[in-house]
């Protein structure tokens, strides 16, 4: 699976990165067939409306104090959770369990 990692935190990029290669992915810079967003960036949910209409699997992570945010993300079609569940959540994506 190619795996878009849209975070502008390096160490938390390359945490990303680590769980997408050991989950068999690889970590592309375009075309994507999952895309990995940060719900604080600027213009993130039309960013993640955009994704889904095209397709494209939207995995939305942030803060749990931001819920306003994370359920924004899920209203626009993207699976959103807290900055702690995000590891495994893309573990999930990329390799789901039977």
């Amino acid at each position: 699976m190619r795996v878009l990692l849209g975070t502008r935190d390096l160490l938390f990029r390359s945490k990303l990165g680590a769980v997408v290669a050991a989950a068999g992915g690889e970590v592309v810079a375009a075309d994507a067939d999952l895309v990995v967003l940060d719900v604080e960036a600027a213009g993130a949910v039309e960013r993640i409306r955009e994704l889904v209409s095209q397709g494209v699997a939207v995995l939305a992570f942030g803060p749990h104090v931001h819920a306003e945010l994370l359920r924004a993300a899920r209203e626009a079609g993207a699976t959103a959770v807290p900055n702690s569940q995000v590891e495994d959540a893309l573990r999930q994506a990329i390799f789901p369990e039977p």
